[in-house]
Order: C-alpha cells, then structure tokens, then sequence
C-alpha cells in the first residue's frame, strides 16, 4: 500500500505563520502537524508516499528528508490550484496498488487497521465523524449497509450528519484514476476547483462499493482557533509534561501544560492549553490558550488564545495575538 498527501496550499487561513512556515510544519502540542500523520503511516507499514507539493516545497522535502529517511518519498509539484481531484491525479504515475489518500489539515484518532481487512469486492473506506452542524461540511449518505451513496456539500437540511473529513482508501486505485479523469473533464465546481469526492461518486455510480467508517476524533489544523483546540487534545492525550532541562520557578501551572527543553518559566502561571516550546522564556506573565513559539519571550504580559512564533518578543502586553518569527510587540506598561 502506498499513500498521497497533497501539501500544495499556501495556508492562508494561518497567515502570518505560514509566510515563513509551510502549513504541514506548523507545529502543535510540540511537533509538526505533518509528522503525526507519518508516524501513522510508518505505524500502518506504509513506507511509500507521493507527496503533492507547490508553496514552500522546499522546507518539507528537507524536513522529511531529515526526519523520514526510510520514507520512499516522490515529489510531484501543482502547479495549479485546481482543487483535489486535480492533485491526486498527479500521483497517478505512482500508483500501482491499493492506497490511502489523507490531508494535513486534520489530526484524526482512527482505526487506520481496517485497510488489512478489506475484501476484494470493496472499492475503498471513507471516515467520517457525526457532527451536529452539519451546514458546514460535505456530508455523506449511506445505504443500509454502511456504503457510500451520494456525498452533500453543506446540506440545508438534516439529510446526514456525517461529516466527510478528507481520510480515504482506495482499493479500486484504476477505478479511483477513471473517476479523477471523468471529474477534471467536466465543469468545475462553484469555487473553480474539481473535487476529489466527485470521482469517489463515479465509482459509486459505477458499482464500487465504498464502505464508511467512523472515527473517534477528528481535529482540525488549519486555522488558528481550531489549532489550539487541537493542541489541547494533544496535551490531554499525552503530549503534556515539564522537560527536565526546564526551569520552572515561583510558577503556577494548570494543566494541561507543555514546557519543552530549555525553557524558563519563572513567577508566571501557565495554562490550561499551553505549550512552551524549546527555549523559550515566560517571566511575570499569565498565559491561557497559548502556543509559544522556540527561543520566545513573554515578559509582564498576559495571552490568551494566541499563537506566537519563533524568536519573538512580547513585553506589556495584554490579550491575544497570532504573530510571526522574530516578531516583537509591546504593550502599555501596567
């Protein structure tokens, strides 16, 4: 089994982080959004992917390069936008057995296992996740049986609540590759873009059976609310704790609390759903919802719901920010 990851977007949604930082790198709860998912796939046996790469390409064919070596990694670049459908057909050259398809968008806590029990006479597996607002999503109708029929982008009425969160496989790669060409052959959708799920419903349509499968979580990166709440099921799930190389003083923490190697915490209260990151220093400050970039500093503030990169430098201030690297803000003096 081989995997796609298109990575192409520039993630405008997480501006001004990514005008230095590729989305798949952004990091939560301590790591880059992008290495969760290939510990899943290194977990699953999958030691071959195509990656779909245009902005930024560069920083994540090192970081993988770095950190993935045993990864049989093959880059394909879109030039492009064109939408979904237009970035897996790229892979297509690569693709000569059954596959997962999966987005850095989201984090997700499912049974990944369900692709080594497949049979022959199922095309591939969707998940999906039962949302109440579903107004929001691509939701997916299913048969009595568990299958795919029909997927809805953003119904007005409550015809399913569940939510297509962008996790396939695909045993039916051949059928997969006809559906993407009948798709990009046709119209665009209303944004411009050709939607991958279109060519999931020309399998459909011609006999494939597409089983849907839950997931227990589902965890949105790519907008700086959402990032922090994922952050904070990253640290409840175990990703929280006190290096040892740390300094902590005259500090209170309320967990769930991340306080990475290097870093000097010292009469401040931290958290809950804060991550301090190698190097960095927080000194009488109270920060809540926070993630704080390496080799930062935070003195006499008070953040809440705030994402600040690397090297920055916060003093004075008081409530929320979403600042780049080598930022440096002051507030009014207290």
């Amino acid at each position: 089994m081989k995997a796609i990851i298109p990575l192409a977007g520039k993630g405008t949604r997480l501006r001004p982080h990514t005008h230095v930082t590729p989305k798949p790198l952004i990091r939560v709860a301590g790591r880059p959004v992008m290495s969760y998912i290939l510990d899943d796939l290194a977990e699953l046996g999958v030691d071959e992917i195509v990656f779909i790469v245009g902005y930024m390409r560069q920083g994540i064919e090192d970081y993988i390069a770095e950190m993935y070596p045993d990864i049989t990694a093959h880059y394909v670049v879109q030039e492009i936008q064109d939408g979904t459908a237009g970035a897996v057909k790229l892979a297509e050259p690569f693709v000569d057995e059954d596959v997962l398809i999966l987005f850095v968008d989201t984090l997700f806590d499912a049974e990944l296992g369900l692709v080594q029990q497949v049979p022959e006479t199922t095309g591939g597996i969707i998940w999906a996740k039962e949302v109440e607002d579903y107004q929001r999503y691509g939701v997916i109708l299913t048969d009595d049986d568990g299958h795919m029929v029909r997927i809805i982008e953003k119904p007005d009425e409550p015809i399913s609540k569940l939510a297509n969160i962008g996790l396939y496989y695909i045993n039916d790669w051949r059928l997969l590759f006809e559906g993407i060409r009948h798709t990009l052959e046709a119209e665009p959708g209303p944004s411009g873009e050709y939607y991958l799920t279109d060519a999931f419903q020309y399998m459909v349509d011609h006999g494939s059976k597409i089983q849907v499968a839950p997931v227990a979580g589902w965890y949105d990166c790519g907008k700086p609310g959402t990032l922090l709440e994922t952050n904070h099921h990253l640290l409840l799930g175990g990703r929280s704790g006190i290096d040892a190389s740390a300094t902590v003083e005259g500090s209170t923490l309320n967990e769930p609390v991340r306080v990475e190697e290097g870093a000097v915490v010292r009469d401040s209260v931290l958290g809950p759903n804060v991550t301090v990151e190698a190097g960095a220093r927080v000194e009488d400050s109270t920060l809540t919802d926070t993630i704080l970039g390496a080799g930062s500093t935070v003195t006499n503030s008070t953040l809440s719901d705030s994402l600040v990169g690397s090297e920055a430098k916060i003093s004075a201030y008081r409530g929320s920010l979403s600042i780049g690297d080598h930022s440096e803000v002051t507030g009014e003096s207290a």
